[in-house]
């Protein structure tokens, strides 16, 4: 009888890693501190590299398959995933100027200081300055995937763009994630050390309820809009009912493309035509991120309240836009949305690497609500595909 390996997933590793980072800011001596802090100056430098070729990787390959591909339909789902994605972010960060300035408002009197501040230094760090800066592999990435679009499924550039996404997916599958734990448990130890990780425990609490609320609301919006192209039922709660089993197994699995079948069957019941939901939901199922869009906005303004980093709406809106881009070329695995992220937060929000590892930590500890976020708005969008090609 052969045994089963036991895996423990990726949240309740990060959990226990800012239990024991804490604790162990109270207990390790200096000599030992320096050493996980050590591992993250070099890991933060391994990171930094990595992020332009993630962008290189990823966007390039997504632009240039949608772009190849055509059909009215098509183009109509994946303009209505990306503006349902900027809605969202939208939505997120004008409610979060309504309400994070009252509920961080001791937080942000007195500014929370990054991990950086009143730590230990490493006792070495490895410079690995990135082959190009973000806005460089963005910019490249959007030119190399339109021209993709438009050379044969068998070109040469084409193949080999999708072996390099393949090389950066089992860079993140085994290098980045399951050190991932490890590094945060680093960031939460120099925290500890600094003082710094009380208030940070509180903002993370209340960021999370507020982004329970926002993702909730947002659902709302999109089922009440559905409703009204519905040639099912006109109650949007109707609607947002039907598709609660495709939420749940979302929450369960963490993963959209898991849920698939699940969304599929669920958008059949709410009068999609069978070859219009086996369309829509698989394609959305990798195009639309309304929930972690929300989610890394509403972060991404709370850490920038807490921290005193200077912010403005333009700013934030040219940020939400990017980001619809970037999610639509996550890669599918635990806290890829956040990888594919960490370019333009760095590039547009001005955040520090620190910064970055308080929003992975963050955005990791709802992972499974933005998910079911993601896979149940896809329901809301197959019934609005469904009525605007209704006599196609």
């Amino acid at each position: 009888m052969s045994k089963r390996k036991f895996h423990l997933a990726l949240l309740p590793q990060i959990i226990i890693a800012i239990i024991l980072g804490i604790g162990a800011g109270y207990i390790f001596p200096d000599w030992l501190s320096r050493i996980f802090i050590t591992f993250n100056a070099t890991f933060s430098q391994f990171l930094s590299f990595c992020i332009p070729l993630i962008i290189l990787g990823f966007v390039t390959m997504a632009i240039g398959e949608i772009g190849s591909k055509a059909g009215k339909m098509l183009a109509f789902t994946a303009l209505l995933a990306y503006v349902a994605t900027f809605l969202a972010g939208t939505i997120s960060y004008f409610t979060g100027l309504l309400t994070f300035p009252s509920l961080l408002g001791d937080v942000t009197a007195n500014r929370v200081a990054t991990a950086e501040e009143g730590s230990l230094l490493p006792y070495f760090v490895i410079n690995m300055p990135p082959v190009l800066d973000v806005m460089s592999a963005l910019v490249l990435a959007f030119i190399l995937g339109l021209g993709i679009a438009h050379l044969k499924e068998d070109s040469s550039l084409r193949r080999g763009f999708g072996e390099v996404r393949e090389i950066i997916v089992k860079v993140i599958r085994t290098v980045i994630i399951p050190l991932l734990p490890l590094y945060i448990f680093g960031i939460f130890l120099s925290m500890t050390i600094g003082g710094q990780v009380g208030p940070i425990l509180g903002t993370f609490i209340k960021i999370i309820v507020v982004i329970f609320l926002i993702h909730i609301g947002v659902l709302l919006i999109q089922f009440t809009i559905a409703s009204l192209f519905s040639r099912h039922s006109k109650n949007p709660f109707k609607l947002l009912g039907k598709m609660m089993p495709a939420y749940f197994t979302a929450l369960g699995t963490q993963s959209s493309a898991a849920t698939i079948p699940v969304t599929m069957a669920q958008a059949q019941k709410l009068g999609v035509r069978e070859g219009v939901a086996g369309f829509v939901v698989p394609l959305c199922a990798n195009i639309h991120m309304s929930g972690s869009a929300l989610k890394i906005t509403a972060c991404a303004l709370a850490l920038m309240m807490t921290q005193g980093i200077p912010y403005t709406t333009p700013m934030f809106m040219g940020f939400i836009a990017m980001l619809g881009v970037t999610m639509v070329a996550s890669p599918g695995v635990p806290g890829g949305s956040i990888m594919a992220a960490l370019g333009i937060l760095s590039s547009i929000l001005g955040f520090s690497e620190a910064d970055n590892a308080l929003m992975i930590a963050l955005y990791i500890a709802m992972d499974s609500f933005g998910t079911a976020c993601n896979v149940t708005g896809d329901g809301a969008l197959a019934v609005i595909v469904d009525r605007v090609f209704s006599n196609k």
